[in-house]
């Protein structure tokens, strides 16, 4: 008589091979939601990367301009250029500008530049008629307006 066991045995082995499926069938059911958290948090990581970056590099163009016009025009096309080189869609993004005194092109003032991002979630379908994000981004860049240009 062979020794006894807690578990019976199958008849027909029935059983065999179930502990694939099941470690299968849970790691996707745990990995997928990791990942996707993953890449959303480095779509968020290369937002903030943009938005500061886009900040910074429109404040010093601004100061460089002649004119607030013209500061202004340059300063949205180098948010621009700057969200594109970190794959962030430009119809996501604004920007906003103030200056202490109010006159931005008189030396010594401050020009302050603010860039605002919507990042979307990743791989969403209809993202844009749903207008679901992973988050609301905002960067801001303070430059002086020198004597000399």
């Amino acid at each position: 008589m062979p020794p006894s066991s807690d578990e019976p045995e199958a008849p027909d082995g029935a059983e065999r091979g179930s502990a694939v499926v099941e470690f299968t069938f849970l790691s996707l059911l745990l990995m997928v939601p990791l990942v996707y958290f993953i890449i959303t948090v480095g779509q968020l990581q290369g937002g903030s990367f943009a938005v500061v970056g886009a900040a910074d590099q429109a404040a010093k163009i601004y100061v460089s301009q002649p004119d607030a016009a013209s500061g202004r025009a340059a300063a949205e096309q180098a948010v621009l250029l700057a969200l594109a080189d970190y794959g962030q869609a430009a119809e996501n993004a604004s920007m906003d500008t103030s200056c202490e005194p109010s006159d931005c092109a008189a030396a010594g003032s401050a020009v302050t530049v603010t860039v605002h991002l919507a990042v979307p979630l990743p791989f969403v379908p209809f993202s844009d008629a749903l207008r679901l994000t992973a988050g609301h981004l905002t960067a801001s860049a303070t430059q002086t307006v020198g004597r000399f240009r």
